[in-house]
Order: structure tokens, then sequence, then C-alpha cells
């Protein structure tokens, strides 16, 4: 059985899921996700320190082995970037403190891994989750109609690290 913990970087929302694979289930079972939120009336560095109590929580309650994490996809506002790398980093160290171990994964790898394409959209890879693993309904975004675009994320960077342990 391997537990992984899969995380969407940011730091006005973070996806985090925990996903299992044993060998009897074919399926992959999400036993949790969510879309953690701080507020930005918070100076910054309370916001790490929220991301940082939720990932320790997380990784205490569910006990993953494995922390799968996105990689910076670099846009033209710099600013982001940095806190979002931030964030990475109080994530990454909550991870090594726990003594899991730290796989990453490109968007590119994650889309391969998801839906076979490298270039898939974001409707694509959300599509495929669903059909990967069973998303729980109550969770469903009363306006959208499905659950948060971050935890999504973060089941199908989980969902990547699989794959790449199967092989």
């Amino acid at each position: 059985m391997t537990r992984i913990l899969g995380i969407d970087p940011g730091f006005e929302r973070l996806g985090i899921a925990i996903l299992e694979k044993s060998k009897q289930n074919k399926k992959e079972v999400v036993l949790f996700s969510e879309c953690f939120k701080t507020s930005s009336k918070l100076d910054f560095s309370e916001r790490l320190n929220l991301i940082g109590a939720e990932v320790k929580k997380v990784i205490k309650e569910y006990k993953p082995e494995i922390l799968a994490i996105e990689t910076l996809f670099l846009n033209t506002n710099q600013k982001t970037v940095m806190r979002v790398a931030e964030a990475r980093g109080v994530v990454i160290y909550e991870a090594s403190q726990a003594g899991l171990k730290v796989f990453e994964a490109s968007p590119p790898q994650i889309k391969v891994a998801t839906t076979g394409y490298g270039k898939a959209n974001k409707e694509q890879i959300i599509k495929m989750v669903r059909i990967l693993v069973d998303v729980d309904e109550n969770k469903i975004h009363p306006t959208t109609g499905r659950a948060s675009d971050d935890e999504l994320d973060a089941i199908a960077i989980a969902l990547t690290a699989l794959a790449h342990l199967r092989f």
C-alpha cells in the first residue's frame, strides 16, 4: 500500500490530496482532498505559517510516504512566482521533516500522466481525474458543478507520482 500527498502549490489557494494505492484496489482511492485558503488580509509570513501548519496536520493524520508537488510554471508576474516558490518551500520543508520522499512533476508531465497528451487543457485533465478516481460528490462546488480546480490538480499530481512509481 502506498500513500501519496499531492500538492498544487499556491499561497492563496493550496490544493491538497491524499491518494492511496493498494494491491487489492485497481483504482486509486482519494482518502482526503481540500482547497486550503489563506486570507489576503494576513501578512505573507502568517499565510506561510498557516500553510505549513495545515500540511503538517494532514501528514500527521494520513501518514503518506511521498510528497508529489508541481514544479513552478513561470509566468509574467514574477512577484506571484516568487510567493508560490516560497509556499512550495514551506510544503517541501514540512514533508522532509516528516521523512517523506519528494516527487516533483512539471505541468506537461502531469498532463501526459493523466490524459496521455502533454498539451491537454484544464477541462481534459479534470475529466480524466474524474474517470481515474472517485471524487467525493459532497465536495462539488455549487456554482461550477465540480470540486475545486486546486483539489483536482492536487489529485492529478498525486496520480502522476503513482504512474511514475509503477515504472
